[in-house]
């Protein structure tokens, strides 16, 4: 494995809805996800990952969850569609939902410019959710070594510190993780506690999302879960064992499809955040389609996109970190999820998996 600028790089950063058996958690009369279960079986079988996830969750369906695949190449044991696994970048939707709270608390001004922390630049908070401060991604950094630091502890100042370093952007909008790393310096002095622990006091907590962990420098993931592989130069690294400290704010939690579904249902129905705040969640701003996907509009914490196979649009996050990549996608109205997630990094597949989103949440009922 490079210990390289682009391995630490990887580590971060058309088929309808057809009851398959091998179905796991509730079903409904009404729903069929045969045609779902052919669809990921298929992306195993032509070895486009060791394995896949899936979870739908509708009014007809309720909610099922799907798997094919291993969850280990070295045991070769089935992935279950319970499995926990690393979901990067959609940690950024947890991280805003806190953030947006304290909005509505009154502990955080959204758009007071951060001349604290940023003094010759007029950039606000609300920039910093959506991507469009112009800071410099840490992920790029040579910084950090993704062999040297795959268990280092990483305070988000640090990782602030080194994005600092990097050259801005003068575009009007870069993903940059830089961004939320001073998010969660922003919670702690708002709150007197890291971004993780009000993660899990205000949701994970309220939710009842019990395979959603906030993992701080335990490089394992507990329980049942899919290990993560990178693929790089044509060889296979095992990385499921990692100090996600590095990931922080901006991706450092573990979950499972299922409670992303229940997390995104919760917060386009209402239940997490007040309606101003919910509606400036909601705004969005065009997303650079090199760095996303074709479409992708930011809001804050979010991105909301065109369906292809319907009308209408989805609303959700992507991620990647560690060996693994994850797409939750949601209605707008929050009554139905589908999240995908495959135990393989990066993934040339990711387009699949988007249009597989987006027609899948087409045929829910």
């Amino acid at each position: 494995m490079r210990s390289t600028r682009a391995v630490t790089a990887l580590v971060m950063g058309a088929v309808l809805v057809g009851v398959a058996p091998a179905a796991a958690a509730t079903t409904a009369q009404g729903c069929d996800t045969g045609a779902l279960k052919k669809s990921l079986d298929a992306l195993v079988r032509a070895g486009d990952t060791p394995g896949i996830l899936a979870t739908v969750s509708s009014p007809a369906c309720g909610r099922v969850s799907l798997s094919s695949g291993v969850a280990d190449l070295g045991t070769k044991r089935k992935l279950r569609g319970d499995e926990r696994v690393r979901i990067g970048s959609v940690t950024k939707s947890f991280t805003a939902t806190v953030v947006l709270q304290l909005v509505a608390e009154g502990k955080i001004d959204l758009d007071q410019p951060l001349t604290r922390y940023l003094p010759d630049q007029n950039v606000t908070v609300r920039d910093l959710l959506r991507h469009t401060s112009g800071l410099g991604d840490y992920t790029a950094s040579d910084e950090i070594d993704a062999l040297r630091d795959r268990y280092k502890h990483f305070e988000p100042e640090e990782l602030f510190a080194i994005g600092l370093r990097m050259p801005r952007s003068d575009r009007p909008w870069n993903y940059s993780s830089t961004n939320y790393a001073l998010l969660a310096m922003i919670v702690k002095e708002a709150t007197g506690h890291d971004i993780g622990a009000e993660i899990t006091r205000r949701i994970i907590k309220p939710l009842k999302l019990t395979r959603t962990w906030w993992p701080g420098d335990n490089p394992r993931i507990p329980g049942r879960h899919a290990h993560g592989y990178v693929y790089d130069e044509g060889r296979r690294y095992d990385t499921t064992r990692w100090n996600m400290s590095y990931g922080g704010a901006a991706g450092a939690l573990v979950s499972t499809p299922a409670d992303l579904n229940r997390y995104w249902a919760a917060l386009l129905t209402g239940k997490l955040l007040p309606p101003a705040q919910l509606k400036a969640m909601r705004a969005t701003v065009p997303a650079d389609p090199a760095r996303m996907w074709p479409g992708a509009n930011a809001g804050l914490g979010l991105y909301e996109t065109k369906l292809k196979h319907c009308a209408g649009t989805w609303v959700g996050h992507g991620g990647g970190a560690n060996g693994y990549r994850t797409i939750a996608a949601s209605s707008p109205d929050g009554r139905r999820q589908v999240t995908l997630a495959i135990n393989r990094h990066p993934s040339e597949i990711t387009p699949q998996l988007l249009d597989l989103a987006d027609a899948t949440l087409c045929a829910l009922r």
